[in-house]
């Protein structure tokens, strides 16, 4: 049954799986490029940090599951049909001439499958776990995108379309709650845990083999199963996202502080002594303004040009490159 568990395996990434991840990418490839433009607060350690664009941070995203998306399609699905324990000992005792090894390698890549030459008793399932291993990784990217929607969402960032008939609480009728995002975070969850067992468990089995993985294969299904859900759930968020450019600004347009690391770049750049610190000592834990920045910039000792290209500096214009780059993704 090596060759049918290949053939189900198969079918189920390339008519299935890999078309509804190229959908995701697609669709988060989009509000990438839609939203190149809008400047965003970063967030490191759940503090303001160097501003980014909405679409940069998408743009991240939609990179990281191409790259696994693309370790999933490379799976070879192998198969083997070589005997008892892969040495063809009945075959070439009732047919000592045949070629059995090139007629085992005809038969199995017949159905479109790779062979593998050197098994035991079973094809020994590697590329059953490499494939989960690179499905469990596409889903923990997305399952870590799914929290930072919804953390975004708590934010105000983004907003969510309404369904119509669709209840957001039971008890409080005005609320639109992340639910796809949180199903789909709870589906990659039950994905990943089935994925990682197959993925440990099905390359094991004692001497030339054990009934051991036997009944763990019948759970493969399931694998695909929550993910597809998950895959689904997180494809319906998104089509639901609308960015709140009003919040977005808002919050950056009052993060001043943030502007501390270009000013001690440049300071350090003309050469002012212990820049970091003086920066550290003006700007850490305090509610930064414009007109600080602005009085802290004036004070400095440094060439007119480097001065005038601080004070016409804004968070909301410190984005380095971050527009192009969601713009190329």
């Amino acid at each position: 049954n090596n060759l049918s568990h290949a053939l189900m395996l198969k079918e189920g990434v390339e008519a299935h799986v890999l078309p509804t991840m190229d959908r995701i990418i697609d669709e988060i490839k989009k509000m990438a490029t839609l939203n190149a433009e809008i400047p965003m607060l970063s967030r490191t350690h759940g503090q303001p940090a160097s501003p980014t664009t909405v679409g940069k941070e998408l743009a991240n995203v939609a990179y990281r599951l191409e790259r696994q998306r693309n370790q999933v399609a490379s799976t070879e699905f192998l198969g083997k049909i070589n005997g008892a324990v892969g040495n063809y000992n009945a075959h070439l005792v009732a047919y000592p001439q045949a070629d059995w090894e090139s007629i085992a390698r005809d038969f199995v890549t017949s159905f479109g499958l790779d062979f593998n030459p050197y098994t035991t008793q079973i094809e020994p399932h590697d590329y059953i776990a490499e494939l989960f291993s690179a499905m469990g990784r596409f889903n923990t990217i997305l399952l870590d995108f799914d929290r930072d929607i919804w953390s975004y969402i708590s934010l105000g960032y983004f907003k969510q379309r309404t369904v119509a008939g669709e209840v957001g609480s039971s008890t409080m009728p005005h609320k639109v709650n992340p639910i796809d995002f949180e199903n789909s975070e709870g589906n990659l969850g039950v994905a990943n845990a089935l994925a990682e067992h197959l993925g440990s468990k099905l390359p094991v089995s004692r001497w030339q083999r054990d009934l051991t993985d036997s009944t763990v294969l019948r759970n493969m299904g399931l694998v695909f199963g929550y993910s597809m859900l998950a895959y689904t759930s997180v494809l319906q968020g998104i089509g639901k996202l609308e960015v709140n450019e009003a919040a977005i600004a808002a919050d950056i347009d009052n993060a001043w502080e943030v502007l501390a690391e270009p000013v001690q770049t440049i300071m350090r750049k003309c050469g002012v002594e212990e820049p970091y610190e003086k920066l550290k000592a003006f700007t850490r834990g305090q509610a930064v303004t414009k007109e600080m920045m602005v009085q802290f910039a004036e004070q400095l000792e440094i060439p007119q040009e480097e001065k005038r290209k601080l004070l016409e500096l804004e968070p909301r214009t410190y984005l380095g490159n971050a527009t192009q780059q969601a713009s190329k993704i």
